[in-house]
Parts: C-alpha cells; sequence; structure tokens
C-alpha cells in the first residue's frame, strides 16, 4: 500500500515538475488580418519613387508547435533608375502561429547594392530558444518575435481608449540579438496620400541608447483607426534627406476600410 502512495506521489510531483519548466505559450486576439491580405507601398525620395514594398499573408502547409501557422512575407525592390546604382532586392518571410501570433520560423534574403544577408532562424517557442541556423542557439523569452512578425503581432494590440503618450513595448530577436521595441501614440490625425485621406492613429518610437535614429521626430508612422490598423505612412529621416513608405494598393482586408475619408 505504501509503495502505491509513493508510486502516485513521484508521478505527481513528476508532473507539477515538468509543467513548471514548460513555458505557456501566448495568444492573441487577432481581429485585423486574414489569409489573402495584401498591401502594396511606394517608398519615395523627394519627389522619387525609388522602390516598392509588398506585405502579404498567405496559408502554408508548414508545421510548427502543436497549431496552425500562418506565412507573412514581405518583399522589397529598388525600382527604375535607383537600380543602376543600387539595387535592392529583399525578403522576409515569418511562419506565424495562428493562435499566437509569434514565429517559429523566419527566413531573411537580402542583397542591397551587393551586401547579401542570409537568415534562416528556427524559434523554439516552447523551449525559450533560437536556433540560428549558423550552428548558434540563443536563450529568448516566450512568444519573442522577429522582424517581420513584429508587424503583424503589433496589429493585434489593442489600440482602444488609449492615451497621448501610451506606449506600447515588446521584444524582437534580429541580427543575434533581442530588442526592446517600443511604440508611443502621439495622438490622432488625418493623413492625406495619394490614394486619398485617412483617419490615423500617429506613433513614433521610444528612441534608445546606442540605436540608429536618435530623436523620435526622425521616424514618424500613422495607422488607420479602423479594425485594419493598416500603416499608410512611414516617413523616415536619415542623412541625405527624408524618405517616405505609403500606401498605395490593398486588397483581402478583413475588416471594411472605414478610416479611409470620403470626398
Amino acid at each position: 500500500m505504501k509503495k502505491g502512495i509513493y508510486f502516485f506521489a513521484l508521478i505527481f510531483m513528476l508532473g507539477i515538475l515538468t509543467s513548471s519548466t514548460t513555458p505557456s505559450l501566448p495568444t492573441a486576439t487577432n481581429k485585423a488580418f486574414q489569409v489573402g491580405e495584401k498591401l502594396r507601398y511606394r517608398i519615395s525620395y523627394g519627389f522619387l519613387d525609388a522602390g516598392e514594398a509588398i506585405l502579404e499573408v498567405n496559408s502554408t502547409t508548414k508545421k510548427g508547435g502543436d497549431g496552425e501557422l500562418l506565412q507573412v512575407k514581405g518583399t522589397g525592390k529598388t525600382l527604375g533608375g535607383f537600380n543602376s546604382f543600387f539595387k535592392v532586392v529583399d525578403t522576409y518571410e515569418s511562419y506565424i502561429d495562428k493562435k499566437g501570433i509569434f514565429p517559429w520560423f523566419f527566413v531573411r534574403r537580402v542583397d542591397e547594392g551587393g551586401y547579401k544577408i542570409n537568415q534562416d532562424y528556427t524559434f523554439q517557442q516552447d523551449k525559450d530558444k533560437v536556433n540560428n541556423g549558423a550552428g548558434k542557439e540563443f536563450t529568448t523569452p516566450v512568444g519573442i518575435q522577429d522582424m517581420i512578425s513584429s508587424f503583424y503581432y503589433a496589429r493585434t494590440m489593442n489600440f482602444n481608449n488609449m492615451k497621448k503618450y501610451d506606449t506600447f513595448e515588446f521584444k524582437c530577436f534580429m541580427d543575434n540579438e533581442i530588442f526592446l521595441l517600443k511604440i508611443k501614440y502621439v495622438g490622432d490625425e488625418v493623413i492625406h496620400i495619394r490614394k486619398g485621406k485617412f483617419k490615423c492613429h500617429k506613433f513614433v518610437p521610444v528612441v534608445q541608447t546606442g540605436r540608429y535614429f536618435k530623436s523620435e521626430d526622425d521616424v514618424n508612422f500613422w495607422i488607420t483607426s479602423d479594425a485594419n490598423k493598416i500603416p499608410v505612412l512611414v516617413r523616415a529621416k536619415i542623412p541625405v534627406g527624408t524618405i517616405k513608405m505609403h500606401l498605395v494598393e490593398w486588397e483581402g482586408l478583413k475588416n471594411a476600410l472605414s478610416s479611409k475619408v470620403e470626398k
């Protein structure tokens, strides 16, 4: 009898130890995007269109964790005459957990004027690890984001009832480092771009020591104030001027684009 009690007590203790060392995977409420969404942007330098960027959400048969994955993909390239002196062809792919909106795999292929980056990260979210595909493993917090999944995860954040200067933050793994990404809400504005006028929430990054941008004025971005939470304009100051990325086409939206101001 005592042996039976000891046996069941041991099983019970092992269960406690196992559950305490296995992280609980986070979930996210996604009401902002769906499979089939495609956003196209033009990147302008002054009055010239220097490049194009496309963000899209696709279904995938790729498996990771215990649930269904989505492929979120970003591509960028230079246009016209800019190809002759600094050609850019970039691709970012993230395979994200449909329930948690965090990555299990990340692929980066960058070719910018001959400078190339190839990255293949495998996220072991259930073990708090990331393998960088080059023989190194890093300890990371559960639910860590990557460079492209961050964009989609941010769209699941609750912006309802936010007040001016409220901040939102989460962690991202890129270039073998963990970065704390923080953005600050600075008010609402109506933005006029080529595709019309949009009611938007305006955000700026919370500047951190040692980063490329030194001031909150260096980067501004405007997100539609509807349920889609789409960036319609990003404006960044660089040493030789200002670059703008503005929305020019969209399809497959999950919600009505109610922030667009009709004439």
